[in-house]
């Protein structure tokens, strides 16, 4: 139990300090903006209680919030995402159902699975986050076109930071 929650804690200060000091300084053409502290919120366990979830995202999303000067709305991204998890998992579920203490990782449930999960939850978090910074239907579909962009470049740092550093030698 200790080995786990030090690993949670490395793997956070990992996804922060990556997020705040190399991918917040990235804008391609005003369109792509990348995200990967989103993945320490899709790794939790399955069985992780939803207040604890939620509280954790809360977390996550205020200090994200602090680091970036974006009061809110990176807390309420995380927070819809987590909220949407527990019924994504559900809707997704192997037919034998979650074994207790299951990770959400590629070598349980496959590449396929892990890459449907991970993308609509991304995709989930930053359409809310991009239109929650607009906050005008004014700039809709540009706005929808920085989600899109930004959602699939996230997913391949989440695909490659998951198959390098989350394989299933070095999580076991």
């Amino acid at each position: 139990m200790i080995k786990q929650i030090a690993r949670y804690i490395i793997s956070f200060t990992a996804l922060f300090l990556v997020q705040i000091f190399v991918l917040n300084q990235i804008e391609f053409a005003g369109y792509i903006r990348p995200y990967l502290y989103v993945l320490f919120l899709l790794l939790l366990p399955i069985d992780l209680s939803g207040w604890l979830a939620l509280l954790i995202a809360f977390f996550i999303g205020t200090v994200i919030d602090m680091f970036t000067q974006t009061p809110g709305m990176n807390t309420s991204a995380c927070l819809v995402l987590v909220f949407s998890r527990q019924y994504l998992l559900k809707l997704i579920a192997p037919r034998e159902g979650y074994e207790t203490g299951q990770l959400p990782r590629p070598e349980f449930f496959g590449w396929k699975w892990f890459f449907i999960y991970s993308s609509i939850l991304v995709a989930i978090h930053h359409v809310w986050l991009f239109y929650a910074e607009v906050f005008h239907f004014k700039y809709f579909f540009s706005t929808l076109l920085r989600a899109i962009f930004s959602t699939v470049f996230t997913e391949v740092l989440i695909l490659l930071t998951v198959l390098f550093f989350y394989n299933s030698s070095k999580s076991k």
